[in-house]
């Protein structure tokens, strides 16, 4: 119904040519996220080093005195009878022994829980640190990448991976370093037994490896694919429990609808993974059969040497506890180096969002410096542009020259460009082609910081944020020293402040209930009255408001418009409305039409010339008068 399952990932054959290219990327990526554990905490790694030669040698050590504990046994079995037994064992080398064993488990035991509570918390602090540079990346990124599929995808990816990936690597890292050691070490042991019985049961290990990194890719391959799936599932959930579309969800009855789009996505995206975890495991079954055949052969083995006298009672458990030793470290060397693999490989998905290319730079370096406390002059010339990943000119050969200290005010039906105008002002984007001057100069010219500077703006989807309601003020100029008195003038000014002086705290006032169950829900004529509050309280020289009143009534539209005269007294603004009385002072109009700027003058002037500017208004007027 919503398309056809993703393919089962390809088996992808590797030449002996691109054998080196995947070593130097598997190291590339290996030691990468070493250094992101370093950043978050040079001790995690120092500590974990530590435990991985205490992990490899205390086994060895279990081990020996176990042995050595049923070899004391044994002999006071054979030299004991009833009435002795008792004081025999109180003087007998297995009390000693036995002392050992309990220093052993209660160290092991205490050093163990104290290791997983600290990677456990260190977890969280090195998840913490690559999410943070997840989240700071995206402040660098251009916002055309957010209009592209594919980002999300990278940054779903990324993100998914950020919390557990990098120690986890990490531990396995370590893990199999203490196995190896550990294993070395019950090999010297075994050889006295017999030189093959190590290499048995490493060979019949090698096929369970060659599976776990087979389909360890296998898995990668199909979680890359299948990404589109997992946001269907979350952007259909979103919906579902988002409290600004739970009204029209309810009324349409629309939830079964879009439960059922979860479960479509769920059952697409189930279905090919659970294929590759019941192949997968079958192979393991085949293959862990086999293992336990032949183990079952070297336990007869040593069984067999002990029956004969060629070694004690207590060799046997050595040995045989040495060969278990051996089986559990080869297997926890194959997973682990599987999930170094694998995880080396998801790695790359934290890579790929990090190298995400940045276009908006200045093109000047050091980026020019914006003359500020100035009126400004703009100045498009040709200007052309298309969204990523259309042809589509939603601005067409767009020419026009603001003077210094000026009003403009952009008009148009919807999709005629004038957001899009303003996104290019600003250099939100970059234009296909022409040039975009501020003060005479290229604006791609200008350092980014003190460009944004510049510009006070209300966007037409303004921000509406969970914090108190003087933050939400605060925020129209975020690098100066908060000033209460100009906040509350800046609110007053907009009007916010006759909604948010009642509340109880004022503008302490938490707003919505994201994370205070006192936290106060406004409306959308509300927000915006803030969001203009946030303009009057930016010092900015050049003012863009989009479609600054569109949620407002007509008395506070003309009330915030009376402060807009004053506050952009002597500044370079430019308008976008569609209630074109706000267009009747202005200084210039430009009508918009399909990307094209078709019309161009004063109130007085283009409706003496009785084009699309006149239809409009005359349009507009006329309802007002019926």
């Amino acid at each position: 119904m919503y398309g056809p399952p993703p393919p089962p990932p390809k088996r992808e054959k590797i030449t002996i040519k691109e054998a080196p290219k995947l070593v130097k990327g598997f190291f590339s990526r290996y030691f990468y996220i070493f250094k992101l554990v370093w950043e978050a905490s040079p001790f995690v790694l120092i500590v974990m080093a530590i435990m991985t030669i205490f992990n490899g040698l205390f086994p060895i050590l279990g081990a020996y005195i176990t042995a050595e504990l049923i070899d004391e046994v044994v002999v006071l079995f054979t030299n004991s009878n009833a009435d002795t037994v008792i004081n025999d064992f109180i003087y007998s080398g297995a009390v000693r022994w036995i002392i050992f064993e309990m220093i052993y488990l209660i160290a092991k035991g205490v050093i163990g829980y104290l290791y997983n509570a600290f990677v456990t918390v260190s977890s969280e602090k090195v998840a913490n640190h690559i999410k943070v540079k997840i989240i700071s990346k995206s402040k660098e990124i251009d916002l055309a990448q957010f209009d592209q599929p594919s980002f999300y995808e990278k940054y779903e990816n990324a993100s998914r991976e950020a919390s557990f990936r990098p120690l986890q690597i990490i531990n396995a890292s370590f893990t199999t370093i203490s196995s190896i050691i550990s294993m070395i070490s019950f090999i010297v042991v075994l050889v006295n037994l017999s030189p093959l019985a190590p290499l048995v049961v490493i060979l019949i290990s090698l096929p369970a490896a060659i599976v776990k990194f087979v389909y360890g890719r296998r898995n990668f391959l199909y979680m890359r694919r299948t990404s589109i799936d997992r946001r269907q599932m979350e952007y259909y959930s979103m919906i579902l429990t988002n409290k600004d579309l739970a009204k029209e969800v309810r009324v349409f009855d629309l939830n079964d609808e879009f439960i059922d789009k979860y479960n479509t996505s769920f059952n697409r995206y189930y279905k090919g993974l659970k294929g590759l975890i019941v192949r997968e495991n079958t192979w393991h079954i085949v293959i862990s059969i086999c293992t336990a055949v032949v183990n079952a052969a070297l336990f007869a083995f040593v069984a067999y040497n002990v029956a004969i006298g060629r070694f004690q009672v207590g060799d046997y458990s050595f040995y045989s506890g040495s060969l278990n030793s051996i089986i559990g470290c080869v297997a926890t060397i194959v997973n682990a180096t599987a999930t170094i693999y694998q995880g080396t490989l998801f790695i790359d998905n934290v890579i790929g969002f990090e190298k995400i290319e940045t276009k908006i730079t200045p093109t000047k370096t050091p980026g020019l410096v914006v003359n500020r406390n100035i009126a400004h002059t703009i100045e498009f010339r040709d200007v052309c542009f298309s969204y990523p990943g259309t042809n589509k000119l939603v601005v067409d050969h767009v020419s026009f020259f603001l003077e210094a200290g000026t009003t403009t005010v952009l008009v148009g039906l919807n999709g005629a460009g004038k957001t899009t105008v303003i996104k290019l002002l600003m250099r939100l984007y970059d234009p296909t082609s022409g040039v975009i001057l501020l003060d005479g100069q290229d604006i791609r010219e200008y350092d980014l910081k003190q460009l944004y500077d510049t510009y006070g703006t209300i966007f037409q989807d303004f921000g509406k944020y969970a914090v108190s309601a003087e933050e939400n003020i605060y925020f129209g100029d975020i690098d100066r020293e908060k000033n209460e008195e100009e906040m509350r003038v800046a609110a007053v000014s907009s009007g916010a402040a006759d909604f948010i002086e009642p509340l109880p705290k004022q503008y302490k006032t938490s707003l919505m209930k994201f994370f205070d169950e006192e936290g106060t829900e406004l409306s959308i004529g509300q927000w915006q009255k803030l969001s203009v509050a946030r303009a009057f309280y930016s010092d900015s020289d050049i003012l863009i408001l989009d479609e600054p009143t569109a949620s407002l009534d007509a008395m506070a539209e003309q009330q915030i418009f009376m402060q807009f005269e004053k506050l952009t007294e002597g500044k370079t603004s430019v308008f976008v409305s569609h209630r074109l009385s706000s267009a009747t002072t202005a200084d210039k109009i430009i009508v918009l039409e399909h990307g094209k700027l078709i019309e161009e003058g004063t109130h007085k002037e283009l409706m003496s010339k009785q084009g699309k500017y006149y239809e409009l208004f005359s349009t507009q007027a006329k309802r007002y008068n019926e």
